[in-house]
């Protein structure tokens, strides 16, 4: 047997890494500027999270119910008190997409409606949501005909208020921030009015936080910045800071019913402790504050490139578009200058690295960005 081939995969053997370095096989340093689509939060194999998942791993109480309640109560009181949502409770799964679903079949059960509102170029992982964000005509979304998905332009809240005012959408779903929509950032009127909108005609606000999440935009939520409270919160990604995790935080509005939502590997012994890790580190390391600080330095050199188009984003989101495609800039960067970065779309090369990059890996990165545009 051979694997699916649907991933293009770069000649490159990485063996370790180390905060916001990598090393491959030969020997040749890497500075990592995306982070396994943002996977990596608190940087690579740091120290006291590798401590905690080996001490894990070697307890003889893994099985243990108790431990493991434990251990879910621990992360879920202590993300509770970072992200300012103490009084949601947190339904653990194994990723993005099993978030989101989850989110929207909770949704559905608390309206008893079927319809989905989501917006162009979003992504809500391999789900009914995710509009097709690429040029491929072979990758189409909705990927489930039998749900209902109305798409709007992003900001359009006209159209969506008009939709709302029938009554028959279960949920509203939007990112913090598009990831590979290209890096959009909903203004800060356009969530509210969409708070004010689902309120008014008593349906579920999602905001999908699975990329743009977990301090990666310099607060805890990108949403926090619009200053809203929205009804559901899926999370994933730098949640486990590798380890395979998602979660969807659920307003007191719901009420929890035996059987309702499930899942086999959710909120396991060494994914809670790769989560409780990960949040330790983010409050003693103060890793939400050194991406807005670290995002905006950042942000605003990348602005003084007279080559680039646009720079989009916030905190240590941050998208770079050009007039051109970027394939052979990319390729230049990681080949040449030994730099990941990602992609969204053909002209905008994104940026998505560990929370605790320094002031220095930014300099270097912008001293290889600029040989790379000389060349």
């Amino acid at each position: 047997m051979k694997t699916f081939d649907v991933y293009p995969l770069f000649d490159i053997n990485i063996v370790k890494g180390c905060a916001c370095r990598t090393y491959d096989d030969q020997g040749y340093e890497y500075l990592d500027l995306y982070g396994g689509h943002a996977v990596i939060s608190v940087g690579h194999t740091h120290p006291y999270y590798v401590q905690k998942l080996t001490e894990q791993l070697n307890r003889l109480s893994f099985y243990s119910n108790s431990v493991i309640n434990k251990l879910q109560d621990e992360l879920a009181q202590k993300l509770g008190q970072m992200s300012g949502y103490n009084d949601y409770s947190l339904f653990f799964i194994n990723s993005g997409a099993e978030a989101n679903e989850n989110a929207l079949k909770l949704a559905s059960f608390h309206t008893g409606r079927k319809k989905i509102i989501s917006f162009k170029k979003s992504f809500h992982g391999r789900t009914s949501v995710a509009v097709r964000a690429t040029d491929n005509p072979k990758i189409v979304a909705p990927v489930n005909e039998g749900v209902e998905v109305e798409f709007f332009a992003f900001g359009d809240i006209d159209g969506v208020k008009q939709s709302l005012g029938k009554r028959d959408v279960c949920a509203v779903i939007i990112e913090g921030i598009q990831g590979v929509g290209g890096i959009q950032t909903p203004e800060a009127a356009f969530l509210q009015a969409l708070r004010e909108e689902c309120t008014a005609s008593g349906t579920v606000l999602i905001l999908d936080e699975i990329q743009s999440g977990y301090g990666r935009s310099g607060r805890f939520f990108a949403h926090q910045h619009a200053g809203i409270r929205p009804d559901l919160i899926t999370v994933a990604k730098g949640m486990g800071n590798g380890f395979p995790m998602g979660g969807v935080l659920i307003s007191p509005m719901f009420k929890a019913v035996h059987g309702q939502l499930g899942t086999t590997f959710g909120g396991n012994h060494l994914a809670c402790t790769a989560g409780i890790a990960v949040l330790d580190i983010m409050k003693s390391e103060r890793l939400s504050e050194n991406a807005a600080k670290i995002g905006d330095y950042l942000i605003g050199e990348l602005r003084k490139f007279p080559q680039v188009k646009e720079v989009r984003g916030m905190g240590l989101m941050i998208g770079i578009e050009f007039d051109y495609e970027v394939k052979e800039l990319r390729r230049k960067l990681l080949f040449e200058k030994r730099v990941f970065t990602g992609a969204s779309g053909t002209t905008v090369i994104r940026l998505l690295p560990p929370l605790c990059l320094s002031k220095s890996d930014a300099d270097e990165f912008l001293g290889k960005f600029r040989e790379c545009l000389k060349e």
